[in-house]
């Protein structure tokens, strides 16, 4: 267990989130795209693709984020003030992904012009539902699957998109710098574990939360190559 996370309460819902983040590392390894990353036959059209389609989850994080963070009342206000830097700190990262879209060959105007495959539609559509509840505490779930896939997958990925790709990190910026940068948000996500998760009510919100996004971000990617 995290030593940070201190309260019996706390340390119940982060095991829950770490056995769910384990399913989620197994449904992203069925993934045909990933999985020509990992078996390193990954091409530079590849990438196109999936830069393509993350920048609809990335252009839209900032928005459930600044919801959700509004949706907080006073007894909340910490919790609130953090989300709102959460979301101030991300809120332009899609021009650095269209940046490197570019830089992999492909035309700006086309990543601009993109449409949410179905996974996005339901992720979106989920997460701006759950940001609009009063004090949706649950949403730390959410983070947990999306900060945690830039902190434990993201630096690698870029490894491997260069490796498969003959690239040299100019076209991976994004995801080398979530990868190096996600760490710190998982940091503020292991003190919120203690401050919003003080009963079962609580914990199972959470839990299920971070399940369906989960289910929906791996859609997203399975979705990637059928339009």
């Amino acid at each position: 267990m995290n030593p940070k996370v201190t309260t019996a309460q706390g340390q119940a819902c982060l095991q829950d989130l770490m056995r769910i983040w384990f399913d989620f590392e197994r449904q992203l390894g069925r993934v045909p795209l990933l999985r020509r990353l990992t078996q390193g036959r990954f091409t530079l059209a590849d990438y196109r693709l999936l830069l393509l389609h993350l920048r609809q989850q990335v252009i839209e994080g900032a928005r459930w984020i600044s919801r959700g963070a509004s949706s907080f009342d006073r007894d909340f206000a910490d919790v609130r003030s953090r989300v709102i830097g959460h979301a101030r700190e991300e809120h332009r990262d899609y021009e650095m992904l269209e940046a490197d879209y570019v830089a992999a060959g492909g035309e700006l105007a086309t990543i601009q012009q993109g449409r949410r495959n179905v996974g996005s539609e339901a992720l979106h559509g989920f997460m701006m539902h759950r940001a609009g509840q009063p004090n949706p505490v649950d949403l730390i779930g959410a983070m947990w699957i999306i900060e945690g896939l830039g902190e434990k997958m993201a630096g690698d990925w870029a490894q491997r998109i260069d490796a498969a790709t003959g690239g040299d990190g100019r076209y991976t910026r994004f995801m080398r710098y979530h990868g190096e940068h996600d760490e710190a948000h998982l940091e503020t996500l292991y003190a919120l574990i203690d401050r919003v998760c003080t009963g079962e009510a609580e914990r199972q919100a959470i839990a299920r939360t971070a399940r369906v996004v989960a289910r929906l971000y791996a859609l997203q990617l399975e979705e990637v190559e059928h339009g």
